[in-house]
């Protein structure tokens, strides 16, 4: 089980070839880290499952590989165009999953030397075409983890800034907390060649590049996200977990988040995001053991209004009505708007 989805094994993956398995998409929802937060956000599961597997297909149009199977209806894997009803559970082809080793504070990664395929690579990788003001990488200037020559600018980036061409970032995957890393470490750590390092990054841009012209469509702005990619048998690159969702990606409409951003900005201003922030810097490990507060639930309304926005993106990107009785995405957001200025009056 995880903090936002579960997943069901059929059979297990090997060495010569994939496994199957099952992800059912909860309501439940992560942010900072912290795994399950108090609330479910109603049909957020099956409008994220039902998204994903409009991006899948699509991007299987276009040759391009991943583990998605289908989504299950009546016990069946079906496409989406087969299913009558939202389903919240997907069916997919699993890859070995070899977690580093930890050894005295420091993980290693030695057994991905002699990999040859058919396994999860231990990285995430994260495009960004803005920077919003809530982004990490100012942090990570800020605190001098990283140089604006490390993320391929020229000058100090400043909050809002729309880039010309999009940085390719990355992070560890299988670690306690994920970390950043440089793509040297990257490599070091994946045991990847340069051509394999060229060839995720350039997989990266393509799925930027749809993703950012499907939601285009419905007026709003593909500000970052995120995908994680493994090797098949013949050590081709394969997409795997989901992308394209409100969860995996940052969208902005007008310069509203239209993701789960939303609720990351309301914690910012609670006295457990301090906490959060606090036990972080005291032990990076084991943060969360140490942490002095745990969050409190989402005023009902707001909450509400998230549930609303998830199904409505579904909605409007698929051009099909899954979710009945929603209002318009700009109808959602400016309530969004006026639950969060009070919110922060109220803090």
């Amino acid at each position: 089980m995880g903090s936002v989805k579960d997943l069901k094994i059929i059979k297990e993956p090997g060495n010569d070839e994939m496994g199957i398995g099952q992800f059912t998409f909860s309501d439940r929802y992560s942010i900072f880290d912290w795994g399950e937060m108090p609330d479910h956000i109603l049909n957020k599961g099956h409008s994220i499952a039902i998204l994903s597997a409009y991006f899948f297909e699509k991007l299987e149009e276009m040759g391009i590989k991943s583990h998605y199977i289908g989504l299950v209806e009546k016990g069946k894997a079906k496409k989406l165009s087969e299913i009558k009803e939202p389903s919240n559970i997907m069916e997919i082809e699993l890859l070995k999953v070899i977690n580093p080793s930890l050894k005295n504070c420091h993980y290693d990664y030695s057994m991905y030397k002699d990999e040859k395929g058919g396994f999860l690579i231990p990285l995430e990788i994260i495009y960004r075409n803005s920077l919003p003001a809530g982004s990490s990488v100012f942090r990570r200037l800020k605190s001098g983890e990283i140089k604006p020559e490390d993320l391929g600018l020229e000058d100090m980036p400043y909050p809002n800034q729309e880039l010309k061409e999009p940085i390719i970032d990355v992070s560890t995957k299988l670690e306690i907390t994920d970390r950043y890393l440089t793509w040297a470490e990257a490599q070091e750590i994946s045991y990847l060649t340069d051509d394999e390092i060229n060839e995720l990054k350039e997989l990266t841009k393509t799925i930027d590049d749809i993703i950012t012209h499907e939601f285009s469509k419905i007026g709003m702005i593909n500000e970052d996200g995120k995908i994680e990619v493994g090797f098949d048998q013949k050590r081709n690159l394969v997409l795997v977990d989901v992308l394209g969702t409100l969860d995996e990606c940052r969208f902005t409409f007008n310069e509203l988040p239209v993701s789960k951003e939303i609720t990351r900005i309301y914690y910012k201003d609670t006295p457990w995001h301090c906490s959060v922030e606090e036990a972080k810097k005291e032990n990076r490990e084991q943060w969360k053991e140490i942490c002095a507060l745990k969050p409190q639930k989402l005023p009902e309304k707001l909450k509400t209004l998230i549930s609303q926005i998830y199904c409505s993106c579904t909605n409007e990107i698929t051009g099909r009505e899954w979710f009945k009785n929603i209002p318009p995405l700009k109808e959602i957001l400016k309530e969004i708007e006026e639950e969060l200025d009070n919110a922060k009056k109220s803090a």
